[in-house]
């Protein structure tokens, strides 16, 4: 049993380097046969929001393959389930901006759109920011940097051109925390 679902079989339907997708048979709340999908994310999500002392905040660009947009957001990545998700936050920061930072804060845990996947996300606060030079990978060449006023970013957020969840999730909260030790 998973709460009111009763999982009958699963099969992956279809399995990559990054995902894997269920086709489960279950029986439904109503007690009524049904499927359900489920995609597996094989790494958790992380990402930072690197607040610099003068208050502004680091940004990459990198086209979306799914959307097929360049979308500006926090940096971040996949974390292997069991790597320290901090150590894979400040690697993915060092990778994506070539930045380090001396301070480091947890600032949320969440789902991700919980209907159709599994997957979760953790998002922390980078201070104490020294710039260094970045390291992309494959998926990541042509990325861009800017850095941006942290009020900037979350008046991006409200307008909708930083659309991306982590993103969003990671500016709200660490306005959250910043009022919050005012």
């Amino acid at each position: 049993m998973i709460g009111p679902w009763q999982r009958v079989n699963r099969r992956i339907a279809y399995e990559n380097e990054w995902i894997e997708v269920y086709d489960d048979q279950v029986v439904r709340p109503d007690g009524e046969p049904g499927v359900y999908g489920v995609v597996h994310p094989k790494t958790l999500g992380v990402a930072v929001v690197a607040l610099h002392a003068d208050d502004s905040i680091l940004l990459v660009g990198q086209h979306r393959y799914t959307l097929d947009v360049l979308s500006w957001e926090i940096p971040g990545g996949g974390v292997a389930f069991d790597e320290d998700p901090l150590d894979g936050a400040k690697r993915e920061l060092a990778e994506e901006a070539g930045v380090t930072a001396g301070a480091w804060r947890e600032l949320a845990r969440f789902s991700l759109m919980n209907s159709i996947t599994d997957g979760r996300g953790t998002v922390f606060l980078a201070t104490g920011l020294a710039d260094g030079v970045p390291h992309p990978d494959g998926t990541e060449i042509g990325m861009e940097t800017r850095r941006i006023p942290f009020g900037d970013a979350l008046a991006l957020v409200d307008s909708g051109e930083i659309h991306d969840v982590f993103s969003q999730v990671g500016l709200l909260a660490a306005a959250r925390f910043l009022r919050g030790m005012s």
